[in-house]
């Protein structure tokens, strides 16, 4: 390794600004062509060599040598370019895969929905009195009301009362959507 070699690395291990100056002169066009390999467009193989400069900037790791460097550099770019590639057949095949099945999209909003109504529904429940909201949740994960009971040290009228009064508050709160969990909480 010569001594402008070694001073190089030397500045790039410091992370010295001028040394990534210097680094995107010497090397960006170059690994641009090498990644051209790999990618398909000029513009994804430049967005993956600025990548790879990114993590050496970003990263602690110390170069022994010069020829160790470009070593990691043409292995960094052609593995970046290597998952990308990846990523864009999952892609490709996440798009095949929605234009024969749209109604997922349909499930999805679905899902989304109903998911808001149970966001909403947990937060009315958080509003609940204490007792009530600890035998309303019991209710929900499954128990039977002797079992809720037993496990609360509270009488089985007591149970029946709080739910009926966790259900009242909960139609009063959530108006509309109390219809579609009617089958969720019995």
């Amino acid at each position: 390794m010569n001594i402008r070699e070694e001073s190089f690395i030397e500045r790039i291990n410091s992370k010295q600004r001028a040394a990534f100056h210097e680094l995107f002169r010497e090397f960006f066009q170059t690994l641009v062509i090498y990644a051209m390999k790999y990618v398909s467009t000029q513009e994804e193989a430049e967005d993956i060599v600025q990548d790879v400069f990114v993590s050496v900037w970003e990263k602690e790791e110390k170069f022994l040598s010069y020829q160790s460097f470009r070593v990691f550099l043409y292995r960094s770019v052609r593995n970046t370019c290597l998952n990308f590639a990846k990523h864009k057949l999952v892609e490709k095949k996440y798009v095949a895969y929605q234009e024969l099945h749209p109604e997922i999209s349909e499930n999805e909003e679905y899902d989304w929905v109903q998911e808001e109504i149970y966001r909403e529904l947990f937060k009315v429940i958080d509003e609940l009195p204490p007792r009530c909201r600890e035998v309303f949740l019991l209710h929900l994960d499954g128990l039977k009301n002797e079992e809720i009971a037993a496990r609360s040290h509270i009488t089985l009228l007591t149970v029946k009362t709080q739910k009926k009064k966790a259900l009242r508050y909960i139609r009063e709160r959530m108006g509309k959507y109390t219809f579609g969990l009617f089958g969720f909480l019995f």
